[in-house]
């Protein structure tokens, strides 16, 4: 089975998009020509960033459409990711809420796309 290294996101603006993830998230943008950028992530992941108008074969031309989910240690840390990134004019769709799968939030990039951000578990911690 391939292994699992690479998500790529349609973007309207890949140079904004890549300085949104770098901003939010601390990653560095590994390359960047035009039309794409590229964000290390974890353990060999890699985030790609593709202008929707040059994607081959053509894109449906459709962004934010996509979810990528950020574990977090607990609770607290999704409260202060929450505060950090409301802070920073992140629309937030989703203010932290205990789900069944632990504490959450939902936030927008550029794009639409959403980010959730989640720790696992700790609705039973809360209980």
């Amino acid at each position: 089975m391939p292994d699992f290294n690479f998500l790529l996101l349609h973007v309207a603006d890949e140079i904004a998009s890549a300085a949104f993830y770098n901003e939010q998230l601390g990653i560095p943008i590994v390359d960047q020509k035009p039309g794409f950028a590229m964000l290390a992530l974890r353990d060999g992941v890699m985030l790609g960033l593709w202008l929707r108008d040059t994607v081959e074969p053509q894109s449906s031309g459709q962004s934010g459409a996509s979810e990528i989910a950020f574990a977090v240690a607990d609770a607290a840390a999704v409260e202060a990711t929450h505060a950090d990134w409301a802070g920073r004019g992140l629309t937030i769709l989703q203010p932290p809420t205990v789900m069944s799968f632990g504490t959450t939030f939902v936030t927008l990039d550029p794009d639409g796309h959403r980010l959730r951000v989640f720790a696992p578990g700790a609705a039973q911690a809360q209980s």
